[in-house]
């Protein structure tokens, strides 16, 4: 019986790099269940950076107008958000300025909930530590991804998106009840981001320490006991 050899396929390098690319620059976007769902729906994705920018632009105009002041109006800068960025979430993000995406929409969300917990009176100290949660969770993923280390697909989704959290505190204020809303958000987004880092962590130290201990003895080992060893396994097969 004749049998062709079996060819080992070697993954383009400019490929491999545009895919890891792509991966990184779609999780520091942190998109959510909504943006997961709907990208089969929208094609190839609208270009990321100029929808980004005006989303961007059309909040500050809303806040420099002064018409962000109480009730339904306060739904308007998380629905320009989400109709002008979310479309751009299939997009490959390989553009020569597609990696402006992740801070722009991160300063935009960041933004948002200022502009709302302002004109709704929320705490201070409670929009600071709202912010510092995402602001967390996102050097957390670039942290990670630096290091070759990927989250869970599973924490994005739980973690609601940028679109997730922004329309659930839109809806809270338009309701007069974003200081409620945002206590909730901000208690459940902590103990999320924060149980799953630090239990993702410690798993890593300890395969980490795992795999130096056994490395360690293998350079401890001498010849005639690896041999011995190896003789040892192979008598009982």
């Amino acid at each position: 019986m004749i049998t062709q050899p079996q060819t080992t396929t070697i993954p383009d390098p400019d490929e491999e790099r545009r895919r890891i690319q792509t991966e990184r620059l779609l999780a520091y976007r942190d998109d959510g269940p909504i943006a997961t769902m709907l990208k089969g729906a929208l094609g190839r994705g609208l270009p990321p950076v100029p929808f980004t920018i005006v989303a961007l632009l059309a909040v500050v105009a809303l806040a420099v107008g002064g018409v962000l002041d109480e009730g339904p109006i306060l739904l308007a800068p998380v629905l320009i958000l989400v109709l002008l960025v979310l479309p751009s979430a299939p997009s490959d993000h390989l553009g020569r300025l597609d990696w402006l995406t992740p801070p722009l929409l991160r300063g935009a969300e960041f933004l948002t909930i200022i502009l709302l917990g302002l004109a709704e009176g929320t705490p201070k100290w409670l929009l600071f530590v709202l912010l510092y949660v995402v602001g967390y969770h996102t050097y957390d993923t670039v942290y990670r991804t630096r290091q070759g280390i990927w989250p869970p697909a599973w924490l994005f989704r739980a973690g609601l998106g940028w679109e997730g959290r922004l329309l659930i505190l839109g809806v809270g204020a338009a309701a007069g009840l974003l200081t409620a809303v945002a206590a909730v958000l901000t208690a459940y987004l902590f103990v999320l981001f924060a149980v799953e880092s630090v239990v993702s962590w410690v798993r890593l130290d300890k395969a980490s320490a795992q795999a130096q201990a056994q490395a360690d003895q293998d350079l401890e080992q001498s010849p005639e006991e690896a041999a011995e060893q190896l003789t040892g396994d192979a008598d009982p097969a």
